[in-house]
């Protein structure tokens, strides 16, 4: 035995404590979260069985409990049952000793269920030394980032070999050792030194020694101030939220963050690897479900809610292949998301991002097709670029989809074309169904004809050219056919740390201005000004200043609003208003916009930039078209929507670009309303539209959809409302002609939507 052995154990032994601290140096950092959590686990939990009444009890046993008397003793609710005990209850007339041990146990299984699914959130405005002290325990961890994790798993994994082989290695250490192993001991310590060896030598090769000495420093880094990590925790929240639902084990899972799947579905994808070496970030438990059904199904339409990070689950799909070797992705977008594609590639992997868009686009697509890489480039450009070989794309995804649900259109057959070339395709929308079902499942064709076909239902139930469902089979069989290819999750089941979440109708009367506006809108026949009507006076329009109080109070609080609107000239007359024009009182703060489809997509995401750095209180004013899709606003915790819009999803969405991972403070929204008028009518008639996509695409298993669940056009709608309304108000001279469903915005809305 030579000193060649000796050097490969101590090199072996070197290895092996360097991962043994970094794996005690994590548990640690693990252990000071846990031991901040626990006591505001504990609030919570105590908080939320007040609120549950003993006859819940009854639930647990299947009614074999009698508790009435128990309730007559003053333990009204499940967390009074549990403090009192087992010896207090049998003090209660007809209670004995067997009876409170089952109230007991009941209480204790609710306890425990409570427990799980209880929410932690973490208020950024009313910081306490509880919540202070779990900020600055995860600050560690975040600020570690993923390589720590990374670093902590391959330390795992080396432990776990290295220990075994070191021991049996150990002879091989010392002659004397070696003398009395024994013939059989001398082999086993040979072979132990030469998987060290390998072990070692790969190490090295893999850059591990330096990736677990870098991952230690970090860890044992110690906390920051509080202050510094209260910063941090309003700037990336949604890191730390990740690893709160990492580390606590807590958190939605199961059915709700596996979107329902069938478990013959489920099962497949959770048996997908997912390669994290060319991802910058970790992902949470849904994300990497997300991620994992793209790559399994191969051909998938992602449709969770608006703010759930459709994007990095995109990203992370495309860096797993890039492991596998693949080389070129193709994602595909309106113009208005393209910037934001190329940060968060290059923010979120390794990856390089290859922006194809403007007048040298085929020259960078040259380059592209060279050099690989993630390619953006919008629907319009994507039809100047010849159809790729098969097997030459590693995955194309499609952002936004819904935009080619009309498989009429040229933009909808060169996604098609290009679909038909790449055994993986990734559609994302959180909008997959706005009018009709129809138009959903022109999406599943692209992807996956037969499915699509088996799940056919027919467009013609309830009044001609309804769209709702047909025949016995309805909503339920219709996302059972489909769970193959489309998956969607929604915030309120996978992001239970999400602030509060407040809607708002503020219905205004007209001033006499704008019922004079109104009425003449409606004499033309004119439903687009109808709509705004209420700002064609703006020094005398209640809705205007309704507005002016909503954004007066947050700047009195420190809070940024964004408002939104359909028109770009109401857009206008709300920047007029709110910076003092029309001699309507002070400037709130500074007014950044508009945001609308003729602004270039570098020059939106300025804007939202310098919303989101400007200090305390600010304005963004946003066409909701162009700003309902791509651009985050988390930065703002007030929306004012100024009309209500043809589509709710257009609502729902640019709602949850404020309401969103990432949000730390609770969102108000409040949407502007007259009485009597289209704003009204339009309300009552597009709570169908809701009824449908609830039906259909939002929930996973949900009850049959109802016959009235039914869709009207939106020219069908105007022209309903403008009838109703000449003939209400009798206005002399009305012109009975179809009222317009496109507005003097409908090249702004266009470039929004296509680039």
């Amino acid at each position: 035995m030579g000193r060649r052995e000796r050097e490969v154990v101590d090199g072996g032994v070197r290895l092996y404590e360097a991962a043994l601290a970094v794996v005690a140096d994590h548990e640690r950092a693990v252990g000071a979260v846990r031991e901040a959590l626990e006591p505001i686990l504990g609030a919570a939990s105590r908080e939320a069985l007040d609120a549950i009444p003993v006859a819940r009890l009854q639930e647990v046993t299947e009614g074999r409990l009698r508790l009435g008397e128990v309730e007559k003793s003053g333990l009204g609710s499940v967390r009074q049952v549990l403090d009192a005990g087992a010896y207090r209850l049998r003090q209660v007339p007809g209670i004995g000793q067997r009876t409170a041990e089952q109230i007991i146990g009941a209480a204790r299984q609710i306890a425990e269920a409570v427990r799980e699914t209880v929410a932690v959130l973490i208020e950024v405005d009313r910081p306490e030394p509880r919540t202070t002290a779990l900020v600055t325990a995860l600050h560690v961890l975040v600020e570690a980032g993923p390589e720590a994790r990374r670093a902590v798993d391959v330390a795992r994994v080396l432990v776990e070999r290295l220990g075994p082989l070191l021991a049996e290695a150990r002879p091989a250490g010392a002659r004397l050792r070696m003398v009395f192993a024994g013939r059989e001991g001398r082999e086993r310590a040979f072979g132990a030194v030469a998987e060290v060896r390998g072990l070692t030598d790969e190490a090295g090769r893999d850059g591990v020694p330096e990736l677990l000495a870098q991952a230690s420093v970090d860890l044992l880094r110690g906390p920051a101030s509080e202050a510094a990590a209260w910063v941090d925790f309003e700037l990336r929240s949604a890191e730390y939220h990740g690893l709160l639902a990492e580390v606590s084990g807590g958190g939605p899972g199961g059915a709700a963050a596996e979107g329902f799947l069938p478990d013959e579905v489920a099962e497949r994808v959770r048996g997908q690897a997912l390669d994290d070496t060319y991802r910058r970030v970790s992902l949470r438990g849904y994300q990497a479900f997300g991620a994992r059904f793209a790559l399994a199904q191969r051909r998938a339409l992602l449709g969770d809610e608006m703010g759930l990070g459709k994007t990095i689950q995109a990203v992370a799909a495309m860096a797993h292949l890039a492991a596998e070797g693949q080389t070129r992705f193709m994602v595909v977008c309106p113009a208005s998301v393209l910037v934001n594609w190329t940060r968060e590639i290059a923010a979120r992997s390794t990856l390089r991002a290859a922006p194809l868009h403007g007048p040298d686009r085929q020259e960078a697509y040259a380059d592209w097709r060279e050099r690989g890489g993630v390619a953006v480039t919008t629907f319009d450009a994507l039809r100047g670029f010849p159809v790729p070989a098969d097997g030459e794309l590693g995955m194309l995804v499609v952002d936004e989809a819904h935009y080619v649900k009309n498989p009429g259109t040229l933009r909808a057959r060169a996604v098609t074309a290009w679909a038909g070339r790449c055994a993986h395709v990734l559609f994302m929308t959180g909008t997959p169904m706005e009018n009709r079902v129809a138009e959903f499942r022109s999406l599943v064709r692209i992807l996956r004809p037969e499915i699509a076909e088996a799940a056919e239902l027919g467009d013609t139930a309830g009044p001609a050219g309804a769209g709702g469902p047909a025949g016995p089979a309805g909503s339920r069989a219709f996302r059972k056919a489909v769970a193959p290819v489309y998956l969607r999750r929604n915030q309120r089941d996978v992001l239970t740390e999400l602030p509060a979440l407040q809607h708002t109708d503020e219905w205004e009367q007209l001033s006499a201005a704008d019922e004079s506006a109104y009425r003449e809108a409606v004499r033309a026949g004119n439903f687009m000004a109808m709509r705004r009507a209420a700002y064609a006076h703006p020094g005398e329009s209640a809705k205007l200043g309704r507005l002016r109080e909503i954004v007066q109070d947050a700047a009195e609080n420190g809070l940024k609003v964004v408002v939104f609107s359909g028109f770009r000239d109401v857009l206008a007359v709300v920047k007029e208003s709110l910076e003092g024009a029309h001699g309507s009182g002070p400037v709130f703060g500074p007014v950044f916009g508009p945001v609308s489809g003729s602004v270039p997509p570098v020059r939106r995401q300025q804007l939202v930039d310098g919303f989101a750095a400007a200090p305390g209180h600010a304005v963004l004013v946003a066409q909701i078209e162009a700003a309902g899709v791509g651009l985050n606003l988390q930065a703002a915790s007030v929306v004012v929507i100024c009309e209500p819009q043809l589509k709710p999803t257009a609502e729902h969405q640019a709602v949850a670009r404020a309401h969103r991972m990432g949000q730390v403070r609770p969102v108000r929204v409040h949407r502007l309303l007259s009485t009597g008028v289209v704003d009204e009518r339009m309300v009552a008639r597009l709570e169908n539209k809701d009824r449908l996509f609830d039906a259909y695409a939002r929930r996973s298993e949900v009850a049959e959809a109802t016959p009235d669940a039914v869709d009207v056009s939106d020219t069908a709608m105007a022209r309903r409302i403008v009838e109703e309304e000449q003939l209400r108000l009798a206005v002399p001279g009305s012109v009975p002609v179809p009222a317009p469903v496109s507005s003097d915005d409908s090249d702004a809305v266009a470039a929004a939507r296509q680039g």
